[in-house]
């Protein structure tokens, strides 16, 4: 059985004109034509949906109803096309991001605004955790793309440079260390090494990539560890008392920029932080994740640098 809408809008235009005449003129086709698609529709069911004399168009019981059915057809059809209407035209739509926390807190508010001032239909999903979860999220399709300090280039997955994340010494403004000059270029990392290593560390937890950037940089050295904690507002709070000091991804230095505190860029080689781009390579965007995606990449952290083209 194959009915199309062009049957049932002239199905209901006939039971509500209750005259071939009117209908035909209701759906702009001729007579013979509107005749043409009644007549299709009732050979498809097999039912005479119509009794029809000279005068008179009525009804039959089985048009009857019939009736109801075709009105609940043409409402979700009219539901669904006004839906994709809106999501093409950015009216509603749903979007869901996994990023890091620190590009969660400090970098997407101010690209979230401009989004949400020009579509503020679309409903947004953010969640804010560390790399592993983020493509795991992606992965799973529970969201549109992630942005993580893991290259997840896969069979399904995609990832293309973001941004690149320098690292800042974080200590209290009477530190030694805020006083002193770090030894600097590429020489100079076992003397940046020392320099710090004299001073108990606040350490990130060992599964955040923060964490892994400064291990391999610092290796096969160890910092001095005070303790290690999840958050980077308990790590702001521990230095702020002088219990040690840390080191911090540039993009995370907003939660250091308090009276009290000082912050130094260390230069040591490979001591940056690549942030990427994921997204599954077999699904495209919805329109509302393509358009807030395009924001994201001409709105990249203009305090973090670009990744240099290999």
């Amino acid at each position: 059985m194959n009915i199309s809408t062009r049957q049932v809008d002239a199905f209901l235009a006939l039971a509500a004109q209750r005259s071939f005449t009117r209908a035909a003129a209701q759906c702009h086709l001729s007579q013979p034509a509107f005749s043409a698609l009644i007549r299709a529709l009732e050979d498809n069911l097999g039912l005479r949906l119509f009794d029809r004399s000279t005068r008179h168009v009525s009804l039959t019981a089985e048009g009857e109803n019939f009736h109801a059915s075709a009105l609940r057809i043409r409402a979700e059809v009219d539901a669904a096309l006004a839906t994709l209407r809106d999501a093409a035209l950015l009216r509603r739509g749903r979007v869901s991001v996994a990023l890091l926390p620190s590009l969660a807190a400090g970098w997407l508010p101010g690209v979230l605004a401009g989004f949400r001032a020009q579509h503020p239909g679309v409903e947004l999903d953010i969640a804010d955790v560390l790399s592993e979860p983020c493509i795991e999220r992606v992965a799973t399709g529970k969201a549109d793309f992630a942005l993580a300090a893991i290259r997840a280039d896969t069979p399904e997955l995609q990832a293309e440079p973001f941004c690149e994340d320098g690292f800042h010494l974080v200590c209290r403004a009477d530190h030694p260390l805020a006083r002193q000059p770090l030894p600097a270029g590429r020489r100079s990392a076992a003397a940046q090494w020392r320099a710090l290593a004299e001073w108990p560390f606040i350490h990130l937890a060992r599964h955040s990539s923060v964490r892994q950037y400064l291990e391999a940089a610092f290796h096969p050295h160890a910092m001095r560890t005070l303790m290690e904690v999840e958050q980077l507002a308990t790590v702001m709070g521990m230095v702020r008392a002088g219990l040690g000091i840390s080191v911090v991804p540039t993009l995370t230095l907003f939660h250091f920029q308090q009276e009290g505190l000082a912050t130094r860029p260390l230069a040591l080689p490979g001591l940056t932080r690549q942030i990427y781009l994921v997204r599954r390579r077999d699904r495209g965007l919805s329109v509302a994740a393509q358009a807030l995606y395009a924001r994201v990449m001409q709105q990249r952290p203009m305090h973090a640098e670009m990744p240099s083209k290999q």
